[in-house]
């Protein structure tokens, strides 16, 4: 093996997004994410403030979505969003672009908008994701995206939300890789629910990958490298 247990469970974001979700839900997420070392919790904006609360003293990282899940907010929208998610603890941003503004190939205000969260975030000492969502883009559009992030310095470029008809591809990741700088990492959503699939984005310098799997797809790793699976704990009387 030419992985341990720790670098994949730190290219994990669990999600924690699907607008069922009650409180418990949410609470239960927390704790599973701490019990498996993942790299970060990605919450639903409201819920930030009491993730960082939970997450404090560990190694995981609070973080939650910015202008989701279609993008179309206004510029003026996304950066209240992010201001207020770094005021409640969030490390890491994961924001949509304006997918409308990229398919009418009006880079100018993609550029600004991106340019716009991305200073807001790094002001802050923290990482922003910019999120595609390839499902709807052709490869020059992807292509330019990733020129676009890389000019302005972002932290990541993600394929997708896991909201749109498909995720993240192998193509798509190998494309965006190829065409992103080797500062800016490459995230996948949407698609990485086994250990197999890890391992394959994993060979593609694929540094995230956003699951809701985190329990199945790191105890599954645990196994592989022989060591026992974490048994998920039930949260109760977490005050929340």
């Amino acid at each position: 093996m030419d992985y341990t247990y720790l670098d994949l469970a730190k290219m994990i974001d669990h999600s924690l997004l699907m607008p069922t979700m009650a409180m418990s839900d949410l609470v239960q997420g927390i704790e599973l994410a701490k019990q498996f070392d993942c790299a970060s919790v990605c919450i639903m904006p409201y819920a930030l403030a009491m993730c960082s609360e939970m997450l404090a003293g560990t190694t995981v990282k609070p973080s939650t979505t910015i202008g989701f899940p279609h993008g179309g907010h206004t510029t003026a929208a996304k950066v209240f969003e992010s201001e207020r998610a770094l005021k409640d603890g969030g490390q890491e941003l994961d924001m949509v672009v304006n997918i409308s503004k990229v398919l009418s190939g009006d880079w100018s205000y993609v550029e600004a908008e991106i340019r716009a969260v991305c200073e807001v975030t790094h002001a802050a000492g923290q990482k922003l994701k910019v999120i595609f969502e390839n499902a709807y883009l052709n490869d020059n559009q992807k292509i330019r995206l990733c020129e676009i992030c890389g000019e302005i310095g972002v932290d990541w470029v993600k394929t997708s939300t896991g909201y749109a008809p498909t995720g993240a591809t192998l193509e798509d990741l190998a494309l965006m890789r190829k065409h992103s700088p080797a500062h800016v990492q490459v995230k996948a959503a949407g698609g990485v629910r086994d250990l197999e699939t890890l391992l394959k984005v994993r060979a593609l310098d694929v540094s995230r990958c956003g699951t809701s799997k985190s329990a199945e797809l790191l105890n599954a790793a645990r196994v592989s490298l022989g060591m026992e699976p974490i048994v998920v704990t039930t949260v109760s009387n977490s005050g929340y």
